[in-house]
């Protein structure tokens, strides 16, 4: 049981980029004292880089802060000149770019500045936790773990919380405490395994729907169309997320899984495709910069053609038996209709279903501790209604499973 005294009265978190000043903002809105370190700037302001980044959270949308005047509540500090500070923090949450280098480097940095009960956890997205817990001391290892928020983590009501093999049970209940009661979060304990829960399902079903986009040629925005608030997910469903997430933070989970996962049978998948690899390289890399897999051309919405790698106008349109099918069946009555229709868009969601169904009975003894945490890392990591397994036991468990079966017994992609 967690010791009912243990408060969270000072924080600091490390790295002042996107992921780093919302936390930041997320903790001041909950009343936290907190510092917000960056490398320093130039001579005559070593604090600039925070300073721009605390200007930028006033304007972003959906508002970081509860209001604005919080802002002036997070202290701007740096790694030259402020680490002596960090002895009075009760949480440490380091949010630098995702390069276990780079982690490493700065843990190997801060580590003699820690005080002797500050917990020090990562924000990482999918990084090996173990891994990184390797650059502490190993006597400060217990109060080491990871610690990740989905962007943007006002909002986002996923937290996990992912121990290293050394990581103490009574820290790890402190920090679960702190999070759920202090910042209104939802907390999954997670494996230390590539990307964790989350990340693990909800980007295998972006790239699952990715291939079977493409194996049917459908447009980015048919795919959208389809795979957003008609199948209970959230209405920027695969390629506006991706756009959300930003192209290239996208394509580094991919390239995680990739070399991470070598062994997965669904590894053929794990690939950037061409079109998203020559987005980032022209800095087309989604909504951060208001070009991505869509672009909004005055008052229209654009999206990206594959083919022609040129943008249109969006007009995708779903088939209107598919939506009323979708709309007004049960769930054993839609995915019977879905397995056994020659219509294309129907075909293209079973295909991306049994799919996501097959992965996650493959791989959840090896990433969660049950069909329940799996569900709900998804549902509050993804905005998904429903989580897998949810889908999948109100279609019919049996039923579903020898689907699946003779999909593979028919060797079908």
């Amino acid at each position: 049981m967690a010791d009912k005294s243990f408060l969270v009265r000072k924080a600091a978190v490390l790295g002042a980029g996107v992921m780093g000043a919302q936390i930041a903002a997320h903790l001041v809105n909950a009343n936290i004292e907190t510092l917000l370190f960056e490398l320093p700037g130039d001579a005559d302001n070593p604090n600039a880089n925070v300073t721009k980044a605390v200007e930028k959270l006033k304007k972003q949308e959906p508002a970081p802060l509860s209001v604005k005047a919080k802002a002036t509540c997070i202290q701007p500090a740096n790694y030259d000149q402020h680490l002596e500070l960090l002895k009075d923090c009760d949480l440490v949450i380091e949010a630098i770019a995702e390069r276990m280098d780079w982690k490493r480097d700065l843990y190997t940095k801060v580590a003699p500045y820690l005080g002797e009960q500050t917990i020090f956890a990562s924000n990482t997205s999918g990084l090996s936790i173990n891994q990184l817990a390797e650059a502490f001391p190993e006597v400060l290892r217990h109060r080491f773990c990871g610690i990740h928020f989905f962007n943007p983590p006002r909002y986002m009501h996923l937290v996990e919380l992912i121990p290293c093999k050394t990581s103490d049970a009574d820290m790890l209940d402190h920090l679960e405490e702190f999070l759920v009661t202090y910042l209104g979060k939802g907390v999954i304990r997670a494996k230390d395994t590539p990307n964790f829960i989350a990340n693990r399902i909800g980007v295998f079903s972006l790239l699952a729907t990715m291939h079977h986009g493409r194996a049917f040629d459908f447009g980015f925005d048919l795919v959208d169309a389809l795979t957003g608030a008609l199948i209970g997910r959230p209405k920027s469903a695969t390629f506006r997320t991706a756009d959300v997430v930003g192209l290239d933070t996208l394509a580094h989970v991919i390239n995680t899984m990739r070399d991470t996962l070598p062994e997965d049978p669904w590894h053929p998948y794990f690939a950037v495709p061409d079109w998203l690899q020559g987005l980032i390289e022209i800095g087309a890399l989604g909504e951060k910069v208001k070009r991505g897999v869509y672009q909004k051309i005055k008052n229209e919405i654009h999206v990206l053609d594959r083919a022609e790698q040129t943008y249109r106008l969006s007009a995708a349109e779903v088939d209107e038996d598919l939506k009323r099918l979708l709309k007004y069946s049960s769930p054993a009555e839609k995915f019977a209709a879905l397995h056994s229709s020659q219509q294309p868009q129907a075909q293209f969601l079973w295909s991306i279903f049994r799919d996501l169904f097959h992965y996650c009975a493959v791989q959840l003894e090896t990433i969660a501790d049950n069909t329940r945490d799996l569900d709900l890392a998804v549902r509050w990591g993804f905005g998904w209604n429903q989580g897998p397994f949810e889908i999948w036991q109100a279609a019919g468990w049996k039923q579903i499973a020898d689907w699946i079966q003779e999909d593979i017994a028919a060797g079908k992609p």
